[in-house]
């Protein structure tokens, strides 16, 4: 019996000891910081002037890879950041949600409130006496925590303001734990655009403004034992987000601090659950067992990287010039001029590999040792590689190249109209423009104003007889006919979504009709297709045509 107990309590100690080094705190922090910007991309971060991020990645541990929570919108992803777990677990499904209505029950609740805990509420029940802040730029951020736990709790006017009532707090109260949440990144994105010196501004904006809160931690005497968290709920795309894309999905993560690894890039998977976990993890306290983020622990010396046995690490994805623009991808139509198709290496060392026909080029394809030029439309693809299992995911363009005396292009016909919600009915309309374009793009028809719809009309030539896929990308809506029948049917009010139809096409010409329409704000439209031995990619300009 005295046998048997002995065992038992080896097992419970035993137990015990994995439990906590499951959550070791990082002794040298003693004081957390997460800077959080709404819309921030990774893309965002490369292209503008960002001195205290470099800083931070230079003497931290960093990612451009980090994956959101769909939809890729605020509430669930800021949700997921501060409570370390999925919508799935919280209940969060979208922007609609409210603490009093919602469809999903979270799986479990914070001890005094009727929520999903979040890292809030667990260091206020582990730490009772921690100082803690949330400051925040958008409304929308206060409702998504257990109001009880901070001890300072504050909506700032602006962006600016709310970075000066972040620092004062920080100077004054020396806090355990401060969040600080930006908006005016993702205000620039839905004005001006995702990828606009606007929004490139904005990003550098908020650098500036963290750099504000590096010196407020200096002035306070904790800079040396704060760790510093920088991330972001989603990216963007054109003038929105919410869909699928990997500009909307990857997110930056930063964090410097005591033992954390200096120039450090995180090769593996990171989440935006993790953020909550790594809180976590530094500071001692334990998450919700309903939660499934993991620590970044292995950015911090003295702790092992985890092994990723025959997974492939991945690599920086090259770039192909001309580079992609808003919804518009890499490439581009060029009329009596063979392009030169310039491909950077996005890593410091290994190989380059290219195809011509829109095929995942491989370790037998080509290398790209230097630009050189197209005489003829291309899917262009390209893929970096570096040992035995590390490669990138694979970067494509579209170049379509055609001479201006064969015949090519499409005639169009442009409507001026009221604020509407679905395509026209065009017989009933009078054009007020007319003319011809080489592809079904709204950005080389002329209109006037926000609210009006175009109509493409021509033919596309099929060299290869079977089944093909058909796609519309539009902002607003948009129809495509082949022979007078409807194949994708795109209409609506809504921001920039795909949706396609397939069909059986013969050899030969084929009449091709295109019509959308524009309700106000963004804009947009693109016409892909695939078929027998051909790529998705937008329609080669070298197969549309004015007349038979």
């Amino acid at each position: 019996m005295k046998r048997i107990r002995i065992i038992t309590e080896l097992l419970l100690a035993g137990f015990l000891l994995i439990n906590v080094s499951l959550f070791p705190q990082i002794k040298e922090i003693k004081h957390v910081i997460v800077f959080g910007v709404d819309g921030m991309s990774p893309n965002g971060i490369k292209h503008a002037k960002t001195p205290n991020m470099e800083f931070l990645m230079k003497n931290g541990a960093y990612t451009m890879h980090g994956r959101s929570v769909l939809p890729t919108v605020s509430t669930p992803n800021w949700e997921a950041i501060i409570s370390g777990a999925d919508l799935i677990q919280t209940g969060i499904l979208s922007n609609e949600w409210e603490s009093h209505d919602f469809s999903i029950n979270p799986v479990t609740t914070a001890p005094n409130e009727d929520m999903f805990p979040t890292i809030f509420g667990t260091i206020r029940q582990q730490m009772p006496d921690a100082e803690i802040g949330a400051i925040y730029h958008w409304d929308g951020f206060g409702r998504l925590y257990e109001k009880s736990a901070p001890n300072y709790d504050v909506n700032g006017k602006d962006e600016c303001n709310t970075t000066e009532l972040a620092a004062n707090y920080i100077k004054s109260k020396k806090p355990t734990f401060t969040f600080i949440h930006l908006d005016n990144v993702d205000g620039a994105g839905h004005e001006s655009g995702h990828g606009s010196p606007e929004y490139f501004n904005a990003v550098g904006k908020a650098d500036s403004l963290l750099g504000i809160i590096l010196q407020a931690a200096k002035d306070a005497g904790i800079y040396e034992s704060t760790l510093f968290i920088v991330c972001a709920d989603h990216g963007g795309i054109g003038y929105g987000h919410g869909g699928n894309s990997m500009d909307e999905l990857e997110v930056p993560f930063i964090m410097s601090g005591p033992k954390v690894k200096k120039g450090y890039e995180l090769k593996l998977p990171y989440y935006q659950y993790d953020n909550a976990a790594t809180v976590a993890f530094v500071l001692g306290v334990k998450l919700s067992y309903a939660c499934i983020g993991r620590p970044v622990s292995y950015a911090f010396e003295g702790f092992p990287v985890p092994e990723m046995k025959e997974e492939k690490v991945l690599l920086e994805q090259p770039v192909i010039f001309p580079e992609k623009h808003f919804y518009a991808p890499a490439g581009g139509l060029f009329v009596d001029e063979a392009p030169e198709v310039i491909i950077k290496n996005s890593e410091k060392d290994g190989d380059v590999r290219f195809t011509l026909d829109g095929s995942e080029p491989d370790k037998n394809s080509p290398i790209y040792a230097s630009p050189f030029k197209l005489d003829k439309s291309a899917v262009v693809s390209a893929k970096a590689f570096k040992g035995a299992n590390e490669e990138s995911k694979t970067s494509r363009a579209f170049f379509r190249v055609i001479k201006s005396n064969e015949g090519h292009g499409l005639k169009y016909s442009s409507y001026e109209l009221n604020f509407v919600q679905f395509l026209p009915i065009f017989e009933n309309l009078t054009p007020v423009k007319t003319g011809q374009v080489y592809e079904c793009r709204i950005d080389k028809v002329e209109h006037r104003g926000e609210n009006y719809a175009v109509k493409f009309e021509g033919y596309i030539k099929i060299s290869k007889p079977g089944k093909y896929n058909f796609y519309t990308l539009s902002d607003d809506g948009s129809k495509l006919f082949i022979d007078g029948k409807n194949i994708v049917n795109n209409d609506g009010d809504h921001g920039t979504l795909e949706k396609s139809g397939s069909v059986e096409l013969t050899e030969g010409m084929h009449e091709l009709k295109v019509t959308y329409f524009n309700g106000g704000g963004g804009q947009w439209l693109d016409i892909y297709y695939k078929g027998p031995g051909i790529p998705k990619q937008i329609i080669p300009a070298n197969e549309l045509y004015i007349s038979k």
